[in-house]
Parts: C-alpha cells; structure tokens; sequence
C-alpha cells in the first residue's frame, strides 16, 4: 500500500545504541556496585528496563550464568545469558546490601526503608548520569546496545540474535546491523595516525639510485 499524497516519508533509522566510547564515559558514572551491576547486566542480556528490575534471587542461575525474566507481552519465564562480569558486580551489590528475602526483587532501594527498585527511579539514575554527560541516553538505549552488540560481534547468528532479544520478528532484530558513525570516525583517526610503513625493495638495487628513480 502506497503512501497517501502530500504525506512525508519518514526516515527508517536504526534503533539508537551507545557507542563503545561513550558508553565507558556513562558507566564511570555510576557510583555504585547496585547501579553498575545494572548496567552491566542490561547491556549483556538485553533485558527490558521492567524486566530486570524484577528478577528475584530465585531467578538468577549463578552457574549457567543467565537470569530468568518474565518476558513483556507474553508474559512467560524466559531465560537470557549474562556475560560473566554482570553476574560479578550483582555478587558484589548482594554482598553489600544483603540479599532480599521472601521473593522480593534482588534490586532495591539504597536509602530509608528497604523497597523495591522501580522504573521510575533507575531513570532518575540516567538522567543523573545524562546532566554530568551533556547526553541523553535512555533506559531502552541499552537493550537497543546490547542488540547493536550482538548482532555484529561475528560470533552469533542473526536467528540467535533474536532469541536472545526475543524479537518476535527476525526483520526487527537485522535493523541492529548498522554502523556507528562515531565507530566511524575513530577507526578513520586511528588509521591516519598510524605511521606509513617502511618501503622495502628488493635485493641488489642501490639505495642512492632507488631516491633518485622514487625521491627520498
């Protein structure tokens, strides 16, 4: 079906993800092991935002190194893996706010009475982290840089990809396969930096004839 007349075509961009570079310039920011551990996890897993903030210690699989989450739509328990570094800072925020009990959510609040984390605070988080940056990334922006991440690591599949993701739709996940022009940028810099490389001729030619045929 065609556009309807005088209606402007909009641009399809690629979900918006954290370059590698700044996003070691947002995880400085985190001053905690609880909020570092979170992010850590959201880019490894691609956990949606709610999604994490409710797992329980009953959900997290220490040595299969994956958490179980209930998955947004449908509701289901869903296993997502989780690179090793995620589940070693949330080992250290459990060592230092102790573990919750009675299936209440591994992720709580810091300050006055024990609570839940919600959406609404790790938020706050961001955009704390956002004002010293001069950015503004969001919470999703990490699931759409975990998907960036795996979908051109050149170790997974698009189809895993999707799995990990849960995308309903293979076409939603293969919009992750896209360039950073920020990636672009640097690897241009590193490469005119680079010294030339040495010429080398082969054997038995003078070097003095060599400048003289070429230049110095």
């Amino acid at each position: 079906m065609g556009r309807a007349r005088l209606r402007q075509r909009v641009p399809d961009r690629p979900p918006r993800s954290i370059p590698d570079r700044l996003w070691d310039e947002l995880f400085t920011t985190m001053n905690c092991d609880r909020d570092r551990a979170l992010l850590e996890i959201y880019v490894s897993s691609g956990a949606r935002a709610e999604e994490l903030l409710g797992i329980t210690v009953g959900d997290i699989d220490w040595s299969g190194q994956r958490i179980y989450v209930i998955t947004k739509g449908t509701r289901a328990r869903e296993a997502v893996p989780v690179y090793p570094q995620g589940l070693f800072r949330m080992a250290l925020y459990l060592d230092t706010a102790g573990t919750p009990t009675g299936g209440a959510p591994v992720w709580q609040t810091l300050r006055g009475p024990e609570r839940p984390l919600t959406c609404w605070a790790m938020r706050r988080v961001m955009q704390r982290a956002n004002t010293l940056l001069g950015t503004n990334w969001s919470l999703h922006d990490l699931r759409h840089t975990a998907a960036y991440r795996m979908a051109n690591s050149g170790k997974l599949t698009l189809p895993e990809v999707q799995t990990i993701m849960r995308h309903s739709d293979i076409h939603t996940t293969g919009r992750y396969l896209a360039v950073h022009i920020e990636e672009l940028f640097d690897k241009l810099t590193e490469h005119c930096s680079a010294p030339r490389p040495p010429r080398h001729y082969p054997a038995g030619y003078a070097t003095a004839d060599i400048e003289a045929v070429f230049g110095g």
